[in-house]
């Protein structure tokens, strides 16, 4: 099965050089027993485009979809037999960002 782990973090900016090591060590890991899938850090919350073409015509606005003091930094998607595989994972990688992390089925 396949989780999202989503980094969840409150300031701007990236890794420092010693979180960006810990996180290649940890995506190596993953790679080596089979667990990666993908993953990518995001942009800034404030280059982020809200579009809305619910209605008649599509809106676009400006900024993060809520306005909140913490937001979505960066993910991996992995692959674990189970949920307790993938709490394991992402308790390791929580550990290597430096950052809070959040787990939900990928499907």
């Amino acid at each position: 099965m396949q989780y999202m782990v989503s980094v969840i973090f409150d300031k701007d900016g990236l890794a420092t050089p010693e979180e960006q090591a810990a996180i290649d060590v940890f995506n190596d890991r993953l790679v080596a027993e089979g667990h990666w899938v993908f993953a990518g850090g995001l942009g800034a919350s404030n280059t982020a485009t809200v579009i809305d073409n619910r209605g008649g015509e599509a809106m676009f606005t400006d900024g993060p979809f809520l306005e909140s003091k913490e937001f979505l930094a960066g993910f991996w998607i992995i692959e674990a037999a189970d949920l307790d595989v993938a709490l394991k994972l992402a308790a390791e990688g929580s550990k290597a960002c430096n950052r809070k992390v959040e787990v939900r089925p990928f499907l």
